[in-house]
C-alpha cells in the first residue's frame, strides 16, 4: 500500500490568516511517519493564498478552495478539497445517510435526531420532514425519477415516500430485524433490502408485496448493491418461474455486503449463489464500477476491488488507514470511499494524485452522494458538506 498524506482538517480556515499554519504528515507504512507544515506567506495578485511547505513536502496548484501537496520522497501528492458549502441546520445530531435527487435539486437525509429530511441542494433549505419510522431511519434514497424516496429503519420497515407532500405511499413488512440498506431495480417498480435478520428481500412497489427472500444467510447484511453482470457470468436458473410482477431482475446480480466477512453474489433473478470471497473483517459496504469490476469495504480499513468473472483474488486491495470503510460510491472513471476517521477520498485513473475531501475532523463520514461535480457528504458532526469538483 503506498503512502498515505494528511492535512489539518480546517486547512484552509488556517491558511486564510497571514503566516497562517496548517501541519502535515505522510505515513508510510513500516516507516516513520514525517511530519510538516504548510505556512502562508501572503496573497497573489489573484486573491490566492502563496503557501510554502515545511522540508520534505512541496505545494503544487493552490485555489481558494484546494492545495496539491506531494511528498516527494514517497512519490505521493493529494490534492486537499474544503466543502464548498456546509449545511449545520438540516439535523441536530450525528447524519447517518443522505442522497441527492437525479436532477440534482433535492437532497434527503436521516440522521439519529429521529428525523428524516428532504431539503434544496443548493442551499439546505428544509422543504419536507418525513415522519413515520418507529426507530432510527438507517438509510434513505431517491427512486431515479427524483420525486419518491425509499427509507429503511430500525423498525424492520420499509417505506416509499412522496418527496412532494412527504406523504408514506408503502410500508413493505416481512423483515425480522433492522433495515441495513436498500437498492432500486431498474425505474423502481421493483426494490431491495437488506436488513440485520441475514435476509435479502425483493419487493414489489405496485402490489405492497414481497416477491421473495433473494438471499437468506444467517448473519447481517450490512450493504447491497444490485447490477448488470457480465454475459460471461452463470447466474443460475431460478426454481420456479419468476412471477410476472418481477421486473428488471434478469442478467443482474446482488452483492451482499455480510458482518460475518463474507462477500458474496446471488443472481437476482435465480436467487442462486454466484460467488463467495472472504475478506480481512466484516463487509460494510459495496458497489459496481462496471459490469465486471466492483468494490467492497470492510471494517478494519480495506477496500478490495474484483472482478466478477474470478473472485479467488483480489485485483487491488487500498488501504489508507484501519478505520471502517463506511460508504463506497462510483463517481466518473473511478470512485469515493468515506471511513469512520472522518477521511473522504476521491480516486480517478487518470489522476496521479487522491482528491481528499476535507473538514471532518476524526468524526465518521457516513455517506456520500454525488450529482455531476459536486459531492455531498454526511457525517456523525450533524454537518452535510458540499464540495465542487469543477477546479480540478
Amino acid at each position: 500500500m503506498a503512502a498515505t498524506l494528511r492535512i489539518q482538517s480546517d486547512w484552509s480556515r488556517a491558511l486564510r490568516r497571514d503566516e497562517g499554519e496548517a501541519w502535515l504528515s505522510c505515513r508510510s507504512p513500516g516507516k516513520p511517519t514525517l511530519y510538516g507544515s504548510l505556512t502562508r506567506r501572503g496573497l497573489s495578485a489573484e486573491g490566492v493564498p502563496d503557501i510554502a511547505a515545511s522540508e520534505g513536502f512541496v505545494v503544487g496548484a493552490v485555489t481558494k478552495k484546494s492545495i496539491l501537496v506531494s511528498c516527494p520522497h514517497e512519490n505521493v501528492s493529494t490534492k486537499f478539497l474544503a466543502p464548498y458549502t456546509t449545511f449545520c441546520r438540516i439535523h441536530q445530531k450525528s447524519i447517518t445517510c443522505l442522497d441527492i435527487s437525479s436532477g440534482g435539486g433535492l437532497g434527503v437525509s436521516t440522521s439519529t435526531d429521529g428525523t428524516m429530511k428532504i431539503w434544496q441542494a443548493a442551499n439546505g433549505e428544509i422543504r419536507r420532514l418525513l415522519e413515520g419510522h418507529v426507530y432510527d431511519v438507517n438509510c434513505c434514497r431517491f427512486f431515479p425519477s427524483g420525486l419518491v424516496v425509499l427509507s429503511g429503519g430500525m423498525d424492520a420497515q420499509l417505506k416509499i415516500w412522496s418527496a412532494e407532500d412527504a406523504s408514506c405511499v408503502v410500508t413493505f413488512k416481512g423483515h425480522k430485524g433492522g433495515i441495513l440498506d436498500t437498492a432500486i431495480v431498474d425505474r423502481g417498480r421493483n426494490v431491495l433490502s437488506c436488513s440485520r435478520d441475514g435476509t435479502a428481500r425483493l419487493w414489489d412497489c405496485g402490489k405492497s408485496a414481497c416477491l421473495g427472500v433473494v438471499a437468506d444467510c444467517g448473519s447481517p447484511i450490512n450493504g447491497i448493491a444490485a447490477g448488470t453482470a457480465d454475459n460471461s457470468l452463470n447466474l443460475g436458473a431460478p426454481e420456479k418461474a419468476p412471477s410476472e410482477r418481477e421486473i428488471g431482475t434478469e442478467g443482474k446480480i446482488l452483492l451482499l455486503a455480510r458482518e460475518d466477512k463474507k462477500l458474496q453474489g446471488v443472481g437476482l433473478q435465480s436467487r442462486q449463489p454466484v460467488f463467495l470471497f472472504v475478506g480481512s473483517d466484516a463487509f460494510n459496504c459495496c458497489t459496481f464500477l462496471s459490469s465486471t469490476y466492483f468494490l467492497a469495504g470492510t471494517q478494519d480499513g480495506n477496500i478490495y476491488q474484483l472482478d466478477m468473472r474470478n473472485t479467488n483474488a483480489p485485483i487491488q486491495v487500498i488501504h489508507r488507514s484501519g478505520a471502517p470503510v463506511l460508504s463506497l460510491l462510483p463517481y466518473q472513471d473511478g470512485f469515493i470511499a468515506s471511513q469512520g476517521d472522518g477521511t473522504c477520498f476521491v480516486v480517478q485513473q487518470d489522476l496521479d494524485y487522491v482528491i481528499d475531501l476535507t473538514e471532518a475532523d476524526c468524526d465518521p463520514v457516513y455517506k456520500v452522494a454525488s450529482w455531476e461535480k459536486q459531492i455531498y457528504t454526511c457525517c456523525r458532526d450533524g454537518m452535510v458538506r458540499r464540495y465542487q469538483l469543477s477546479d480540478l
